[in-house]
């Protein structure tokens, strides 16, 4: 196989990093060379709402330089993207144009989810012990310069994934005024922390045991020199550092001047965790969100084969809202068996994707969600519910697609109000009619929720889909309730869907 080059850019809260990779054979993945550049756009960003014109043209160099080093290298494919120095400033769209226009590239601004699985998938990548790591109780903590990302694992599977809006960075600035005085800084940071910790600890650790913490943060591994500690050494480690000066930080662990004033705010978050969690060992690879672009590049591309399924754990967070909103379980479980059938068997006239045949098992998943809310008004609580709630590995505008097939599966379709959505355009508007015809030919299967068909195939004859049930039971209900979304199922894909009834003794 030929050799690919990749470029990876980061515009993160605090620092402009470039990794370059290429891929000389399958399975493999080889980094060779890094550029970093300090710039505090996070402190703009959670100071002012704004990142100001200084640092737009700053970045903006920054990358014209990236841009000349990828061009020595010959590398044709990258992908630069933002974090929540961009994301979270009001002026976003301005920096998006102004770096497209002196640079040429496309910054695409990455949604919180979208970020900590990237993270997750380097991880995965890079640490060779992960699948036995997560066996036990486990959790992943990315603590970044505007918010904390915290997934707990346990037998291998994804418990749940919350974000906490308190990053290293947003502490610092939160305490700049703080400074002159105290002498415990650490103190106003724990502090600070507390209240956010306690509420996951209530809602989401319980008794639930945490063996292992896998930290993905920056510049705990050259604190502590080595890839895996125990909580005491970990410890020590804190006790020495919260009374060292950042500059005797720089100087003592060679962590760039600029950086040293975030060590104290990020192992202080990561000591309190420690503490809650009660983690016996941390974890440290030391990748970050470059590995992370660059190793979503190869597994989409096929260049590397990753043992785990990123998709059930999407599928494993989208169950867990579900969960916490009493879903009903063994209705979504049969809907499940009604509505991936149904998109197979279309696959090749629809044109949907892989992509596509997730976003429908997740609403699925959640398209009753919005009842635990109100009853009478469940479509609009399922959307607002899904909008508010991230699901990691999903992007904003996914999220916003499959938020609308659980709405329209059971309100009239409307062109203007998806239209009118941040996001959305002709594309994802087919798409969302498509999955809702589906979604709605699948729940009308089963209106009674009684789940009344021992079986069901589907099979495909010239403009029809038949549905051939087998039951005992009386399904009087479910046919007399299916023509009118049998007639939308047509409309949208030229196919009639048409039940076909074998009773069994």
């Amino acid at each position: 196989m030929a050799v690919k080059m990749f470029a990876s850019i980061d515009v993160g809260s605090y620092e402009v990093g470039m990794k370059i990779f290429e891929f000389p054979a399958r399975h493999e993945m080889k980094e060779i060379d890094c550029v970093r550049y300090r710039m505090e756009l996070g402190k703009d960003t959670f100071n002012t709402g704004k990142i100001s014109v200084k640092k737009i043209e700053e970045l903006c160099s920054v990358l014209k330089d990236f841009v000349r080093i990828m061009n020595g290298y010959k590398v044709t494919s990258y992908r630069a993207c933002a974090t929540s120095s961009v994301r979270e400033a009001e002026n976003r769209m301005l920096v998006l144009e102004q770096v497209k226009r002196e640079t040429g590239l496309n910054l695409e601004i990455l949604d919180n989810s979208e970020q900590r699985f990237l993270d997750y998938k380097s991880i995965a990548f890079g640490e060779k012990d992960f699948y036995k790591i997560i066996q036990n109780g486990t959790a992943i903590v990315d603590v970044g310069g505007g918010s904390i990302q915290i997934c707990l694992f346990d037998n291998d599977k994804l418990v749940t994934t919350q974000n906490i809006r308190m990053g290293h960075l947003r502490i610092r600035e939160k305490m700049a005024d703080l400074v002159r005085h105290t002498l415990h800084m650490e103190e106003m940071a724990e502090e600070l922390i507390n209240n956010e910790l306690a509420s996951f600890k209530k809602m989401y650790l319980k008794d639930r045991e945490i063996k292992n913490l896998i930290v993905a943060g920056d510049y705990i591994l050259e604190l502590l020199g080595k890839p895996t500690v125990d909580a005491a050494q970990f410890m020590e480690m804190y006790e020495r550092v919260i009374e060292m000066r950042p500059e005797e930080i720089a100087r003592e662990y060679g962590i760039p001047s600029e950086s040293a004033s975030l060590v104290l705010p990020s192992v202080t978050i990561y000591k309190r965790l420690i503490e809650e969690m009660g983690a016996q060992t941390i974890w440290m690879p030391g990748l970050c969100l470059n590995d992370g672009i660059a190793c979503d590049y190869a597994q989409r591309s096929r260049l590397i084969r990753m043992e785990h399924n990123f998709d059930d754990d999407i599928i494993a967070a989208a169950r867990i809202i579900a969960k916490r909103y009493q879903c009903n379980k063994s209705h979504i479980k049969n809907l499940e068996n009604l509505a991936l059938p149904i998109f197979d068997k279309i696959k090749k006239f629809s044109g949907l994707d892989a992509r596509q045949r997730l976003l429908l098992q997740i609403a699925v998943i959640l398209h009753g969600c919005g009842k635990y809310i109100n009853l009478s008004d469940g479509a609009e609580c399922s959307y607002s519910i899904i909008m508010a709630t991230e699901i990691i590995g999903l992007s904003n505008k996914e999220r916003r697609m499959i938020a609308n097939v659980v709405k329209y599966n059971t309100l009239d379709f409307t062109y203007e109000d998806i239209m009118m959505q941040p996001g959305l355009g002709e594309k994802e508007y087919l798409i969302i009619m498509k999955l809702t015809a589906i979604l709605r030919v699948a729940n009308a299967l089963d209106r009674s929720h009684k789940q009344k068909f021992s079986q069901v195939r589907f099979t495909l004859k010239e403009a029809e889909l038949q549905i051939h049930v087998e039951t005992t039971e009386d399904i009087t209900l479910e046919k007399g309730l299916f023509p009118p979304k049998a007639d939308y199922f047509e409309e949208v894909f030229h196919i009639r869907p048409v039940i076909r009834q074998k009773k069994t003794m």
